[in-house]
């Protein structure tokens, strides 16, 4: 199984697969034609409250876990399991706005995709 966090600011590469955004918003100054994006699952996305809570400080330790539990919800879980299975037969990368990937929510998927 193939998963990686990139910055959707970074041109597209071709070995990158199936490219996933894993953001509720669009990123800003990023056109749809530029990030060819092929999926686009909101439902995986941490919700607004969450988001909010830890850009005013919350701690990922504290993030992970209740982002964690948002993924349990049934659409949320049933998106997961979808990408879970796209990766298992293709190179998937996810993509978001986030200035440390590997430490945000994307890092979070990545790591659950790969269990």
């Amino acid at each position: 199984m193939s998963v990686r966090v990139r910055r959707i600011y970074e041109s597209p590469e071709p070995g990158d697969g199936v490219r996933v955004l894993v953001d509720r918003l669009w990123p800003r100054g990023v056109s749809k034609e530029d990030a060819r994006v092929d999926e686009w699952p909101k439902g995986l996305t941490p919700s607004t409250e969450l988001r909010r809570w830890f850009h005013e400080g919350g701690s990922y330790e504290e993030f992970t876990r209740r982002y964690e539990a948002e993924l349990d919800a049934p659409e949320a879980a049933e998106l997961l399991d979808g990408l879970r299975k796209t990766a298992r037969r293709r190179k998937v990368t996810l993509l978001t706005a986030s200035k440390t990937p590997e430490e945000s929510h994307a890092g979070v998927l990545a790591r659950l995709l790969a269990e």
